[in-house]
């Protein structure tokens, strides 16, 4: 593992990821598959680097956002199924199928993309496997159980089109409880019924996220309509696998701590230089931060332009010889500076941990998020193309 010559990186533990699929994949049970998210470059982890382990870990389908991510993905992966869940656009029909990547559809004019390559290709009835959206409550992606009668028709007998997969995207699955029921799962049985009404027979339905198989009631209802539906539940974890798991919210979910998830991703850099300030001297763009006495300043050469993300300013901390430095100043596009004062012996070359565990201490991108009123999912994605993710044990 080679370190870069700019000391800011990111360190990719694959025993970590493979150890959180593991316990996914426990708490799925035998009678749910698992669909492992590797989109948004695998929640910014590096999807070229995490997508092989799973796959060898025996991951049967992955997901990804778009149909370039899924070339990607497919080109080190030959094996696992991949599903593209943002639907097809315009020029992407033929690559799908070259590719052998499986996309969701809900607009009539995805079939009519994938249904002209299967024509001029003539290919043979049922060639061109898709998943059907279901609009179960989200308004975003998805046909509506109310449209839905008029597409179905779209996947006869004779069509190159193949009806193999029906899901739906829960808007909240981590605050649904028994106390406060998931009103989508009502619709979704609806689409089903109409679905086998048509005498269309999916191999697989599926709903639900990380939270759905860590604590959630509604893994054993999807449970029952997929074999209802004479078809296998697939779930489809994203955040778990990279080691964190949504929070408890009123009336929601709830666990004590997190069930054995470790954060795969550890964030570093390194002290570039020292300087001292007296009482009044001020730092940083805006001179925002004020000596309050005798201070000393470690430049760290990170910052927003890596995903070090400005709201850090004069609010953040950072770890260094197992101890937490506040951020003092503003975050600049480059670099980010950390007070040391109450830290001795601090030098330069010193590691900084920007997201992990340094000694006893440690920063999560829960920590993260709450400094800067986001979510994990955006810490994570945010980190920066031009830090290099290193996979190591």
């Amino acid at each position: 593992m080679a370190q870069p010559n700019r000391p800011v990186w990111a360190e990719i533990s694959s025993q970590r990821l493979l150890a959180n699929y593991e316990k996914l994949r426990g708490l799925a049970g035998s009678n749910a598959d698992l669909m492992a998210v590797v989109k948004a470059d695998a929640y910014g982890h590096d999807a070229l680097a995490c997508a092989p382990l799973l796959a060898a870990a025996g991951a049967l389908w992955l997901g990804v956002t778009s149909t370039e991510e899924g070339c990607a993905v497919r080109a080190v992966c030959p094996q696992p199924r991949i599903l593209v869940m943002s639907g097809v656009f315009q020029g992407d029909a033929e690559t799908v199928v070259d590719w052998g990547l499986t996309p969701v559809v809900w607009e009539p004019w995805h079939l009519d993309l994938l249904e002209q390559v299967g024509v001029a290709r003539n290919l043979p009835p049922g060639s061109i496997a898709v998943h059907l959206e279901i609009d179960t409550g989200m308004s975003r992606q998805g046909v509506g159980v109310a449209e839905l009668a008029s597409l179905l028709p779209r996947f006869h007998s004779d069509s190159c089109l193949r009806l193999e997969g029906v899901l739906t995207h829960f808007s909240s699955p981590e605050t649904i409880s028994t106390i406060r029921p998931n009103p989508q799962l009502a619709n979704f049985q609806a689409a089903l019924g109409l679905i086998a009404a048509n005498r269309l027979r999916p191999r697989w339905v599926h709903a639900g996220n990380s939270s759905t198989i860590v604590a959630g009631p509604d893994r054993g209802t999807l449970s029952r309509m997929a074999s209802l539906a004479g078809a296998r539940l697939m779930l489809r974890p994203g955040l778990a696998l990279y080691g964190y798991v949504d929070r408890v919210t009123q009336d929601g979910l709830s666990w004590d701590g997190e069930p054995g998830f470790v954060p795969v991703l550890t964030w570093k850099t390194q002290v570039t230089s020292l300087r001292s300030l007296r009482s009044g001297d001020t730092a940083g763009y805006g001179n925002t931060f004020v000596a309050e006495g005798d201070t000393r300043l470690a430049l760290l050469p990170v910052g927003y332009a890596d995903g070090f993300n400005r709201l850090l300013s004069n609010r953040g901390y950072v770890l260094i010889r197992g101890r937490s430095a506040p951020i003092a100043g503003r975050v600049s596009m480059d670099q980010a500076m950390a007070d040391v004062t109450g830290i001795p012996g601090v030098a330069i070359g010193d590691e900084v941990v920007l997201l992990g565990s340094q000694g006893s201490e440690t920063i999560d991108a829960w920590d993260l998020a709450d400094l800067c009123g986001t979510v994990p999912w955006e810490i994570l994605c945010a980190i920066g193309p031009r830090v290099p993710r290193l996979l190591c044990d």
